[in-house]
């Protein structure tokens, strides 16, 4: 299995518009970092998670032909607005795109790309299937199961994902101890860690420091970052061992 990091960063990316701090005057790749989302791979099953703005660019720029569903975190608009880009995937293999969400993550998809439910079947409207994910309850796609893990981001419920030993944790401030327990034996875990500075819905990067060692997992990499963490090689040298920044292109074998 291999997950590629199409995305690592917040809501308004980095380089964000207008800012010329240090990080986003950066030259450094590393530095640039598209809205948060994954790409998770085997022989037979492609999926993503979140569809965000940058979502035709992430697949342009692997050359992704080919998706076989789509799996939603959560409704904001930085997990979901490039979703009328699957329209390509219709093309291409002649069939609608599973779209898996939570019923209110639902709600809002038919709220925001009401065209696509619209009676009218508008040439070239992007084609789905909608299924609904039960946060107590794993579901498969093709070859890969997916559980999900109930985060807190202030007081909205976002889903994070398991895939074997493999957890996929973004927008998240509080993990409770039950949806903790199901981190248990993660070998790899992704845990977004957006700044030093207390946020109402992120952790920090503290915070996200000290998850990481009670989940133990050998390699933890953090995600969803912001600007105002700092340039990507300065804050990654203050990590501990087993603890790493993602980026953008990343990929692991599992």
């Amino acid at each position: 299995m291999k997950i590629t990091f199409l995305g690592t960063g917040t809501s308004q990316g980095v380089p964000i518009i207008g800012c010329s701090c240090a990080v986003c005057s950066s030259t450094h790749s590393k530095d640039k970092r598209l809205r948060s989302s994954i790409m998770v791979e085997t022989e037979t099953t492609c999926i993503v998670i979140d569809t965000g703005p940058d979502f035709r660019q992430q697949m342009l720029r692997e050359n992704v032909s080919k998706v076989d569903a789509v799996v939603f975190t959560h409704a904001h608009k930085d997990h979901l607005a490039g979703l009328d880009d699957i329209r390509a995937f219709n093309y291409i293999l002649q069939k609608p795109m599973e779209l898996f969400a939570t019923e209110a993550t639902q709600n809002t998809i038919r709220r925001e790309f009401d065209y696509i439910f619209s009676n009218s079947s508008y040439p070239g409207v992007p084609q789905v299937n909608l299924n609904t994910i039960d946060k107590n309850k794993v579901f498969t796609i093709g070859d890969i199961t997916l559980q999900p893990i109930e985060v807190m981001h202030y007081k909205m419920p976002v889903l994070g994902f398991r895939i074997n030993q493999f957890t996929y944790i973004t927008d998240a401030n509080f993990i409770s101890e039950q949806e903790f327990e199901k981190l248990t034996g993660t070998e790899i875990l992704v845990l977004n860690a957006l700044r030093r500075e207390e946020h109402i819905s992120h952790f920090t990067l503290e915070q996200a420091i000290q998850i990481a060692k009670k989940v133990g997992a050998k390699r933890t990499f953090f995600t969803h970052i912001s600007h105002q963490l700092g340039l990507h090689d300065t804050v990654a040298e203050e990590l501990p061992e087993g603890i790493f920044l993602s980026y953008d292109q990343l990929s692991l074998n599992l």
